[in-house]
């Protein structure tokens, strides 16, 4: 196989996002297969049939108040009215509002016909089973009340296949009486560590060894990105076992793979597989961490190939550092998961933000580079969020990692960010 070409080749962030968004909308020809779920296990699951509203909602017009239902005009004359009855929350609505009335009413309770306004409690005075509007006060028609189908009429599509599930989602669905729904299957995505200095997260490492890190974060990772992982033996440096390794993950619909995909003596995963058959659509990016990157596709066989429509799954080389690991599969690896999984939206998240201090852009030029952070939200009126960089070792400071929120996106050009410059993040 043919070393990785200079680095003046290699693609950018961009060309290289497009070649993951064409491959995976190649390999999402058709809809992922489908399963039922119980309504409480489908958060983070991807919605595979539209959520449609059984009837009206709401199914008659509510109040949003405690008070009275009334006309607007009788209140407006501020006159006492005749309070003619009381309905709760979860009582059927009452009769016609009879001429010069006010009836009692709680929040959620259908409000009377004839009624056109919700006076709030607290805006009345009461005497001797009558009630008046406050002078000072006046309502409108309208007022404290949600019209029948408001929100929804039945029938309509309140929700479409392709949504992510979360607590909203759910409500919603209760509301309209689906106690199962029906959701995408998950792909399968196989994790493969590798290097000989890897042991496992139990084991006490012997001089120049490291625990397992990489295979835990990028199985929440997975997780996040709704993905099912998979995590497989560590594979040491060694090209038989790498091809048993990648024989067994032949059953996963995506393979994600790291370390041993640089330029050292030890790095075998390429020629691994190249002699699984693979294509390469690249080797490299134009990114800091993460520049060894390899994606591409390798071809299904046997009993998978009736499962597989397109006759090839995808895989991603991630480098070994778990900094790089992390953006690499942020910026790639999450949006082909959200793709093949039914996701309506699986880009990158990205958001602006203002910088809180000058940044000078250090490593090798002509690279985009995505640094640790950690942004803070201000809840204040028209105030941008504001990020600083985490100080950090490099792209093997799990530390930094952990106390960082996003990745601070310096483009390629730039040199030096001044401190109140609007940037941009990778949030993770």
């Amino acid at each position: 196989m043919s070393s990785a070409p200079p680095i003046a080749t290699l693609p950018t962030y961009e060309q290289a996002a497009a070649v993951v968004a064409g491959c995976a909308a190649r390999l999402r020809k058709t809809q992922p297969p489908e399963e039922c779920v119980e309504l409480d296990a489908a958060a983070g699951r991807v919605l595979a049939r539209a959520i449609c509203a059984d009837r009206d909602q709401p199914p008659f017009a509510r109040s949003t108040r405690d008070g009275f239902a009334c006309c607007s005009a009788d209140a407006n004359a501020h006159a006492f009215m005749a309070v003619a009855g009381a309905t709760r929350a979860g009582e059927a609505p009452a009769g016609p509002l009879p001429n010069g009335a006010a009836w009692e009413i709680m929040t959620g309770a259908p409000v009377p016909a004839g009624a056109d306004t919700v006076v709030m409690l607290e805006h009345v005075e009461e005497s001797d089973g009558r009630v008046r509007l406050l002078p000072q006060r006046a309502v409108h028609v309208g007022d404290n009340i949600v019209p029948q189908g408001a929100e929804a009429r039945a029938g309509n599509e309140l929700l479409s296949a392709g949504a992510v599930i979360t607590f909203a989602q759910i409500a919603l669905a209760a509301a309209c009486g689906h106690a199962v729904v029906d959701v995408y299957r998950r792909p399968r995505v196989a994790i493969l560590a590798t290097g000989d200095e890897i042991v496992p997260v139990n084991a006490e490492p012997a001089p120049g060894q490291i625990r397992n890190s990489n295979a835990p974060m990028l199985a929440a990772m997975v997780a996040a990105a709704g993905g099912e992982p998979w995590v497989l033996p560590t594979a040491a440096d060694d090209a038989q076992v790498l091809d048993e390794s990648l024989a067994q993950a032949a059953q996963a619909d995506v393979l994600l793979i790291t370390g041993g995909v640089s330029a050292g003596k030890f790095d075998l995963v390429e020629p691994a597989l190249a002699r699984a058959g693979a294509h390469f659509h690249f080797t490299g990016v134009h990114i800091q961490p993460g520049k060894p990157l390899v994606f591409g596709e390798l071809p299904v066989s046997g009993a998978e190939t009736d499962k597989n429509e397109n006759g090839t799954k995808c895989f991603f080389g991630l480098p070994g550092n778990p900094v790089s690991s992390a953006v690499t599969f942020l910026l790639f690896a999450a949006p082909m998961l959200g793709a093949l999984g039914g996701r309506n939206q699986s880009g990158p998240r990205f958001a602006l933000a203002r910088l809180a201090a000058d940044t000078e852009k250090h490593g090798r030029p002509g690279l985009t580079r995505f640094l640790p952070a950690s942004c803070t939200f201000d809840a204040s009126a028209g105030k941008f969020p504001e990020v600083r960089l985490i100080p950090w070792q490099g792209s093997g400071d799990i530390a930094a990692l952990a106390r960082s929120n996003c990745f601070l996106v310096i483009p390629e050009e730039i040199n030096r960010i001044p401190a109140g410059e609007i940037v941009r993040i990778l949030l993770f």
